[in-house]
């Protein structure tokens, strides 16, 4: 998924080179959510799902488009809100591809309130890479011979991930067999003593045992739906997705992680340096930036005419904005002197 190198999103218009008009546009991020299809001439957020636009050309598009990530959840009456709600919010901010399974089409109600109509049934839905079950009155789910043996026939799975009391599909179905996991507290006693094959563990939100996941209950299906994205793509971008969501309790490489497949994460570890990065930049129609480094984030903030915006680091003197932009610091020797665009012009260090 490719980026612009700027800072301007959100403060100053941008303009495309006459050269490439013809070649670059902007794009949402994939939403399934009917605008896909439209293409923008400038940057800004799309009128039709308010998320920032992204600039490509129209074969790096169809490439976005056509490799994105398919997601299938399943939900079973009674089914918790907030379980699949939460990462199914995540996951569309990536741009995966994302749709719903349950044993028919007929409509399911989740906790009482909220009238679901399942995309697909176990009779006819799609291969998918992730399969994520989720809490709420799982044992509809695990206690039904046919839904178990739909997930032990599901082939090509590259991931397993599961929300809250959702974990009694996985293990229903020998997938937590040997594995450390976790499910919803009061749910903790039940899982061991059921299926005493797997090491069941308390106060963890999630565990990463590498091809499956599996995480406590409610909120925290949002923490190891974050990590998910950052492993499988990028911290930055996880980290970007819980800002625009305003979620704040997910903290990058917590928690319990088995799996040596987290380079995303452990590559991008804090950079040593961040204090080298205050100061002031020149931008676009005589506009500053304020580069502050923030002890208690431990991260980097650009203040322009007066307002925050973090900067998320994605790798060594790369970060990425809240308008998904890619900012790549210059250094000369021991020192900062500016950023460059994507278009390949520098903006200096004013101080």
């Amino acid at each position: 998924m490719k980026t612009i190198l700027t800072l301007l999103i959100f403060c100053a218009p941008f303009f495309v080179d006459s050269q490439n008009i013809e070649e670059l546009a902007y794009y949402c991020v994939p939403c399934n959510s009917g605008c896909d299809d439209k293409t923008f001439t400038k940057p800004g957020k799309c009128d039709h799902c308010g998320m920032a636009l992204q600039r490509m050309t129209a074969k790096e598009r169809e490439m976005q488009m056509n490799g994105q990530l398919t997601i299938a959840f399943y939900l079973q009456h009674g089914v918790e809100v907030l379980d699949f709600a939460g990462p199914m919010e995540v996951f569309a901010y990536a741009g995966y591809n994302v749709f719903t399974v349950s044993k028919t089409t007929e409509p399911i109600v989740s906790q009482g309130i909220l009238k679901i109509v399942p995309d697909y049934s176990i009779d006819n839905a799609p291969e998918a890479d992730i399969l994520d079950f989720i809490g709420g009155n799982s044992g509809a789910a695990s206690g039904d011979k046919e839904v178990i043996q739909w997930v032990k026939n599901q082939e090509n799975i590259e991931y397993h991930f599961s929300v809250c009391t959702g974990a009694f599909v996985l293990a229903e179905s020998d997938i937590l067999k040997w594995k450390t996991v976790t499910t919803f507290h009061n749910s903790i006693d039940n899982l061991k003593t059921n299926y005493p094959e797997a090491n069941v563990l308390d106060n963890v939100r999630f565990v990463d045992n590498g091809k499956v996941i599996t995480t406590a209950g409610i909120s925290a299906g949002i923490d190891g739906a974050l990590h998910l994205v950052a492993k499988l793509y990028s911290l930055a971008e996880a980290k970007w997705i819980a800002y625009y969501m305003e979620y704040d309790k997910w903290k990058p490489g917590e928690d319990l992680i088995l799996s040596d497949d987290n380079t995303n994460i452990t590559n991008q570890t804090p950079d040593n340096n961040y204090k080298a990065y205050e100061g002031t930049y020149e931008m676009d129609n005589k506009v500053t930036a304020e580069v502050i480094y923030e002890t208690d984030s431990k991260s980097l903030v650009a203040v322009i005419e007066g307002k925050r915006f973090p900067l998320f680091q994605n790798a060594k003197n790369e970060f990425l904005t809240v308008g998904r932009d890619l900012l790549t610091f210059n250094w000369v020797e021991n020192k900062v002197t500016g950023y460059t665009s994507d278009e390949g012009t520098f903006y200096r260090k004013l101080d």
